[in-house]
This record gives C-alpha cells, structure tokens and sequence, in this order.
C-alpha cells in the first residue's frame, strides 16, 4: 500500500514539475516576442515589461524545483536541486532590482 501511494506521489510531482517548467517557458517565450515587439515600436517600456516577464517565468520555474526536492533520494542531486535554487534565486533577485530602478520616477 505504501509503495503505490509513493508511486502516485512521484508521478503526481514530476506530472506537476514538467506543468510548471512548461509555464516557465512558455512565459518566457511571450514576453520574449512582446518585449520584441515593444522594441521595434521603440517604445520605452521594453526593458521593463521583459524583466517582469522573466521574473513571473523564474517563479514558476522556482516552483518546480522546490517540487523537485520531494522526489530526489541522493545528496548529490540535492545538493544539484539546492545549488539550481538559489541560482534561480538570485536572478529573480537581481530581476526585482532592475525592475525597481526601471520604475522609479524620471528613469523613463
């Protein structure tokens, strides 16, 4: 009984990994092509609307692999998991920042 709700979990979260990754790039895709397009326009919000994008996409991708720690069973992919978030940490980090310099008054 236990070994069949533990394969139910596994495929569940890997179901649930691949959605988020998924959303991920999708996300980035968009807001890749919107902030192209922002740029062909020469509109002004280009930069700031494409980091938000990938800010939003960094979240679901955080997301999944936070996930990611429920199923891995060795220290050394733990480790790999642990090392990927804070990496996806700090750019989301230094995402927020730009966009806070980019929407204070005057830098428009």
């Amino acid at each position: 009984m236990l070994h069949e709700l533990e394969a139910i979990l596994h495929v569940i979260v890997n179901f649930t990994i691949i959605m988020l990754e998924l959303m991920g790039v999708f996300i980035i895709g968009v807001s890749g092509i919107k902030g192209f397009y922002n740029y062909v326009r020469h509109r002004p919000e280009v930069k700031l609307s494409l980091a938000k994008g990938l800010a939003m996409a960094l979240e679901f991708k955080m997301g999944s692999e936070i996930l990611r720690t429920v199923v891995v069973r060795e220290w050394e992919e733990i480790a790999t998991v642990a090392g990927i978030i804070v990496l996806r940490a700090a750019l989301a980090f230094l995402i927020h920042w730009e966009i806070k310099e980019e929407e204070k008054p005057g830098h428009l």
